[in-house]
């Protein structure tokens, strides 16, 4: 599938908050924490449990979470399909919409158990 302007706006406008609920269930459900869970959020965007928490109660936009993130530096290395959407293949234009699709892959990994070794991206 493909990424479009329309995609890219309607997801930067939601709110991270309102999400985050729904990561936290999953990846419970699975047998991992919450910790384990900011252990992946931080390495992906730099922020710690408390920035995070400032940012759900101010109820911050996607587009607000992502522009004031700090991407790590291998975050390219996040490949394969999250919701359709072939992550490598998402256009520079939509890199709002690569990044949060990021996340959502991490948490699929994390859910499904995968080694936090491996989540956490090592450039070989």
């Amino acid at each position: 599938m493909k990424v479009t302007a329309e995609k890219n706006e309607k997801i930067g406008a939601m709110v991270f908050g309102s999400f985050y609920p729904h990561y936290v269930n999953r990846i419970e459900k699975h047998g991992r924490t919450e910790a384990e869970l900011h252990q992946v959020i931080e390495w992906l965007t730099g922020y710690d449990k408390k920035q995070l928490q400032k940012l759900i109660k101010d109820k911050a936009t996607v587009k607000e979470f992502y522009e004031n993130a700090t991407i790590h530096p291998n975050a390219y290395l996040i490949k394969g399909v999250i919701c359709g959407y072939r992550i490598e293949e998402i256009d520079d234009e939509f890199r709002l919409y690569r990044e949060a699709r990021y996340l959502d892959k991490l948490v699929d990994e994390l859910a499904k158990g995968r080694k936090m070794e491996k989540i956490l991206r090592v450039e070989k």
